[in-house]
């Protein structure tokens, strides 16, 4: 198989020649700066410059001769585009790493830390001396309140948070000329791929409104103002169908899966209960992603950390045909037991190596042994794409990062 049809193969349910692999695939399935500096020249690799793709989380991107040691099937869209070298300015990790960053990001020094500004100045996002990401600090409707907002500036209000920050292929605007790059590029990239491509949209119902508002207060306000969470919701999903129709007319002839984000899990269960989730989110998911399959036949992937057995079922329903990190960690998230109950419905991608403790702190055999066990349980029939729990972080040795892809590809 190639790497294309192996992973699409997997997504209809159905055996593999070889477990499929996702390495960087996506935003939460990459590695961290810092760990991917140090995993080159762990495998005695030529240097090459670090470039750092997603500046809030410090990403990586994977050069090709680790992909091709990962056994990675996967690669996203953004990879076609910031190609040349005036793309990218220099920069320095937090451990003293050079690197290069993208020419279009705005970071400035603030005393001994960094912030992330807009093209205006203003501070969306900080990282503290001696910290390893960016932290948001502007939510630019928290002041403001819900009752009395009738969201008019709404679309202009989501380039105003930190999450917004774009990474390559993401910076381009959804105008004529952007949509002609982003084509072409798109276009261009897939005649020189074999992998599956992975084209992230976004798409957020459930966080969006938390980084505007901030998390407590948009849980707070899912109770005391379920007519105004409405009103919001049915505005944001407008926005997105209407970003979704030009970028998909500009790429889905070009890539494989469409990926969305929705984190409504914590460690020890679901953020919310499944009841507001039918409500408030549900609804916009499902119109979302049943329009997405209507432009393209693609299929949708959804990032969605934590711990969501409960949702499962009504995420499988609102047409999700996979889900990542499956954090194993989690309350309610056993393999065997997703495995058994949801195996047939939506494919798991990811859920392949606890990042949490056992990459981080296991001896390399014993990481060894606990891929080959997570493989074991959720491989057959299909159904599964091989990914750690999210990204790889920065103090993850490198022994342990090579005994994950041995595991997975023997």
């Amino acid at each position: 198989m190639t790497p294309r049809e192996r992973i699409l193969t997997a997504l209809e349910h159905k055996e593999t020649d070889k477990v499929p692999v996702d390495f960087g695939g996506h935003r939460s399935s990459g590695i961290a700066a810092i760990a991917y500096a140090r995993l080159r020249k762990y495998l005695g690799l030529p240097e090459r410059p670090i470039r750092v793709y997603d500046m809030i989380q410090q990403l990586a991107i994977i050069d090709d001769d680790v992909l091709a040691l990962s056994g990675s099937d996967t690669i996203e869209m953004g990879r076609g585009f910031c190609l040349k070298d005036e793309d990218w300015k220099p920069w320095i990790l937090p451990d003293g790493t050079e690197c290069e960053i993208p020419a279009f990001i705005h970071v400035d020094r603030q005393g001994d830390d960094w912030v992330l500004v807009t093209e205006k100045g203003k501070v969306l996002g900080i990282q503290k001396k001696g910290c390893l990401y960016f932290e948001q600090t502007h939510f630019p409707l928290m002041e403001r309140g819900l009752e009395d907002n009738d969201f008019q500036d709404l679309e202009e209000m989501l380039g105003d948070q930190m999450w917004n920050i774009p990474s390559p292929g993401a910076h381009i605007p959804l105008n004529e000329a952007g949509l002609k790059e982003l084509r072409e590029g798109a276009m261009t990239f897939r005649k020189h791929t074999d992998k599956a491509i992975i084209g992230l949209f976004g798409g957020n119902m459930f966080e969006i409104p938390s980084y505007l508002y901030r998390m407590d207060n948009y849980l707070l306000a899912l109770a005391l103002y379920p007519d105004k969470i409405m009103e919001l919701q049915e505005k944001l999903c407008a926005i997105h169908l209407n970003n979704l129709e030009k970028w998909m007319s500009a790429v889905s002839p070009y890539i494989d899966i469409v990926l969305f984000g929705d984190d409504l899990g914590g460690q020890q269960g679901p953020l919310i209960s499944p009841e507001m989730y039918r409500t408030f989110i549900k609804p916009f998911h499902s119109r979302l992603w049943k329009r997405t399959k209507e432009i393209a036949p693609v299929k949708v992937l959804i990032h969605c950390c934590g711990g969501v057995r409960e949702l499962l079922p009504d995420i499988i329903d609102a047409g999700a045909d996979a889900i990542n990190p499956v954090q194993i960690s989690c309350a309610g998230m056993d393999p065997s037991s997703l495995k058994t109950n949801f195996g047939r419905k939506i494919t798991f991608w990811g859920g392949g190596c606890d990042t949490q403790r056992i990459l981080l702190q296991a001896t390399p055999s014993e990481v060894k042994k606990h891929v080959k066990e997570l493989v074991r349980i959720f491989r057959p029939g299909g159904g599964y794409v091989f990914q750690q729990v999210h990204n790889i972080l920065a103090n993850v040795p490198p022994e342990n990062i090579v005994s994950m892809f041995e595991a997975v590809n023997s």
